[in-house]
């Protein structure tokens, strides 16, 4: 054919096409017999193409995979050599030199490039069938091009279960592989593995359609897909594939780049180079059975099961308590810590004592200097809590005199608890239910909006199968419905039952203070901490929330959603600790509105840090200075009680030149002892713990913002809780059994969760493909994994630690208000 003249071009397409619809080919164009596993080498040119005949017999029932192996010297991609492959239902084309196109338009030219051909569907036939593959190999170059041609049976076709299988890929080279669902197999687990990070690689798995994407550039077209370094995971269900066997897809990347890798500093502009040798990866598949639907029902029986342990403690502890009344009432011998001391004539504190006026306060004229806070004919009867705005209004204390007292009486160097309890009990019980009802409709309004949205995401995983979304473990990752990770989400159902079972207790608790102020009981009037529920309410709802918004956050988890797992406990957070401040300041803690803004403002800034707070320093210098500065004025907020206004002619520079004059007089004149010592050294040490996280954040900048911000707050939540006890033991008070035990309790399952905590996963701050070298399978019933293990602890860790605060002043029922001091 060489010898002959050259046809013109749309005469030699006229005969390709006559040829490939099986007419009678052009005499250079005839198919040659070929033999599989012989090597065919040749030269191709615009006039001389060849043309290749496979024939097989297929066995009935079974899948023949054929695989085609090409390789040409030449590297001129404006004449590469075209090859065309024919089967029975499909063609498969390619060129060599074969392109890929990188980063930034990068070109990779691979020389050597193999295929699998989309193997042919069994027939129902019982004789063998006789199969035909035709290779036609061409190019348009006006002058010869060697090729090289290897055909050959795969034998290996067929992946098996449990049992591993090893392999080699490159870019122009990719795999894939058949499996069938066994008969009693469901739903099963692809593992794969490789000893190298890189070349990166993605796993695909696809229905059994023909033809099978497996190039860097169609292989996200269909299926599911992951990206993978290390090791990667699918889980698939029997249901997604109505023919119950479909594709196991093996392609290599030409960069690094969607695994976290870096480009090649040789690769400059649109150069054309080869790569056939340096982008091999040896890879290990191997598909094991994943968990039964028994195994479903066991783990929403444990879950459900062990926190309604919790609820059955509850009612036991209730019980034995109620039948330790019942039996000191029968004996006569009731003491006041069981709250049924009723107001007589004979009490210290006389019975005609208005309730409104003489709540908190032991000795109205001493401790006021005789000023009373409202005449107790305007009082109501006691128990009649009313909202009525008006009477809010006027139950105030708005006169300047009082306004003097509290300036006088905040600024003693002993206060007591009497000091800072003189408002009218109602009054300030419904200042603290604002904070129930407020954190309710923040709920609503937060949580509506993340619901809809982790909706979104997981039906984009579904409709797209782009597992690099969200960053699960897929070791251990089980589906249910259109959930891919059921498991996590089944898991945060102790923060609800719990958050739910501790609004119960407080309810309890609320009742029984009710009915002993409808009784006029004594000790519940004048007697221990002021009781004000609203906080404990607020703290119940968000763990609640903390629950529902945890599971939102696990429906998808990734960079961009991680504040939902963490806004409320944020609040959870701020709530203990206004809670505590609360239980020896209840005249002067903080409003719910101020307290909701001040998280308001925490939010926004977690937002700014999860899109600015990656790279860019402007915001860690404003971040650490609103820090620094926001510590600063709560700590003088702190240390007067609240008397520390910007007020006066000069109110903008007021609050400055008093610090300077408090610092020359104290610190410089006479060096003297501060006022208040105990409130001093709680602030100043935790002034340096909010300075030294300002430090770390600037110098570190944690692309973890949110879980920063967390640690900010928890660490504080834990110094001052802790300054609370030991100031507590400090004044000869002491802990009863049940908070003693909720210590221990808090202190050793928040110790286990921590833990659990720390067992990375997986992590967003990295790439998804990265993300998953971190997955470990399940641990817990083959069904939960570590990170759920932490939500069933962290659930009891709050649970306990909230009980804590509800119960650690429990000793102090019996003590006059007048004696109980405050720290």
């Amino acid at each position: 054919m060489a010898g002959r003249a050259a046809p013109a071009p749309g005469a030699l397409l006229c005969a390709l096409l006559w040829a490939a619809a099986g007419g009678t080919p052009d005499p250079g164009g005839s198919p040659a017999p070929a033999a599989f596993g012989r090597v065919y080498r040749g030269a191709v040119n615009i006039s001389a193409e060849r043309v290749y005949a496979f024939a097989y017999r297929s066995e009935p029932g079974q899948v023949d995979a054929v695989r085609v192996y090409v390789n040409s010297s030449s590297e001129n991609l404006r004449y590469p050599v075209l090859f065309v492959v024919r089967q029975q239902k499909g063609v498969l084309s390619w060129q060599v030199p074969l392109i890929f196109r990188g980063l930034y338009q990068r070109t990779y030219n691979y020389q050597e490039v193999s295929r699998t051909l989309c193997p042919s569907e069994p027939t129902p036939e019982t004789r063998p069938s006789d199969q035909i593959i035709f290779v036609d190999v061409a190019s348009m170059a006006p002058f010869n091009i060697a090729y090289e041609l290897l055909v050959t049976r795969l034998e290996n076709f067929q992946l098996e279960t449990n049992k591993a299988f090893n392999f080699t890929a490159s870019p122009s080279q990719p795999q894939y592989f058949l499996y069938r669902f066994p008969q009693d197999v469901d739903s099963v687990i692809i593992n794969v593995v490789s000893d190298a990070a890189y070349p990166c690689s993605v796993v695909s798995v696809q229905d059994i359609v023909c033809p099978v994407y497996d190039l860097d550039h169609n292989v996200e077209f269909n299926g599911v897909y992951q990206s993978m370094t290390k090791q990667a995971a699918i889980t698939v269900q029997r249901k997604d594939f109505p023919g119950e066997q479909f594709f196991v897809v093996f392609v290599i990347k030409p960069e690094d780049y969607a695994c976290g890798g870096s480009v090649p500093s040789s690769i400059h502009g649109n150069a054309n180079r080869t790569w056939n040798l340096q982008r091999t990866k040896n890879l290990q598949v191997t598909i094991v059975p994943s968990i039964k639907k028994s195994v479903y029902v066991q783990a929403m029986f444990f879950s459900f099961m062990s926190f309604l342990s919790f609820y059955l403690g509850s009612v036991v502890v209730a019980f034995v308590h109620y039948i330790r009344v019942q039996r000191k009432a029968s004996a006569g011998r009731l003491t006041p810590e069981h709250g049924s001391g009723i107001m007589t004539s004979s009490h210290p504190i006389s019975a005609s004592t208005p309730e409104g006026s003489s709540y908190g306060a032991i000795d109205e004229s001493s401790s006021s200097g005789g000023h009373q806070l409202s005449s107790p004919e305007r009082r109501p009867a006691a128990g009649s809590d009313t909202d009525s705005s008006v009477e809010e209004e006027s139950d105030f204390d708005t006169m300047p005199e009082i306004e003097s007292d509290k300036n006088i009486i905040r600024t003693k160097v002993f206060l007591y608890l009497s000091d800072l309890s003189r408002k009218d009990r109602r009054i300030v019980s419904k200042k603290y239910k604002i904070y129930f009802w407020n954190i309710i409709t923040i709920a609503v309004f937060y949580a509506l909006p993340v619901i809809q949205l982790v909706i979104t995401y997981q039906t984009v995983v579904n409709v797209t199968g782009n597992q690099d979304i969200c960053y699960y473990n897929f070791l251990c990752a089980h589906p249910l419905g259109v959930l891919s990770a059921f498991n996590n989400i089944l898991s945060n159902v102790g923060h609800m039952m719990l958050g739910f079972l501790f609004l119960l207790i407080v309810l309890r608790r609320d009742i029984l203070h009710r009915r002993a102020m409808e009784m006029k009981d004594i000790y519940t009037l004048d007697y221990g901490i002021p009781k004000h529920f609203g906080l404990f309410y607020a703290m119940g709802i968000a763990l609640m929330m903390e629950g529902v918004l945890s599971a939102c956050y696990h429906v998808c988890p990734n960079y961009s959603n991680f504040q939902f797992d963490t806004s409320f406990m944020y609040m959870i957070a701020g709530l203990c600790m206004l809670k505590l401040y609360q239980t020896r300041h209840p005249d002067i803690n903080a409003s719910a509105y101020s307290a909701y803004a001040s998280f308001a403002v925490v939010i926004c800034l977690a937002v700014l840090g999860v899109v600015f707070g990656k790279n860019d320093m402007w915001f860690w210098v404003v971040f650490s200075m609103i820090h620094v500065l926001a510590s600063l004025a709560l700590s003088t907020q702190i240390y007067y009680m609240g008397r520390f206004k910007m007020d006066g002619p000069d109110s903008d520079l007021g609050i400055f030149r008093r610090a300077v004059m408090v610092l020359y007089t104290d610190c410089i004149q006479q060096c003297s002892r501060p006022m208040y010592m105990d409130r001093m050294v709680l602030l100043i040490v935790g002034n340096l713990v909010n300075w030294s996280f300002a430090i770390f954040g600037l110098v570190y900048r944690p692309r973890d913002f949110a879980s920063y911000i967390l640690g900010i707050f928890i660490c504080n939540l834990l110094l001052y809780l802790a300054f609370y006890i030991i100031m507590k033991l400090r004044s000869s008070e002491k802990l009863l059994p049940i908070p003693m035990f909720c210590i221990v309790a808090t202190a050793v399952v928040w110790a286990a969760a921590l833990y659990f905590f720390f067992q990375t996963l997986s992590s967003w701050e990295e790439t998804p493909a990265e993300s998953r070298e971190k997955n470990r399978p399940c641990i817990l019933l083959g069904f939960f994994d570590d990170h759920d293990v932490w939500h069933f602890l962290s659930a009891a860790a709050l649970f306990f630690s909230f009980l804590v605060l509800l119960t650690l002043d429990d000793d102090l029922d019996t003590v006059r208000r007048d004696k109980i001091p405050v720290f």
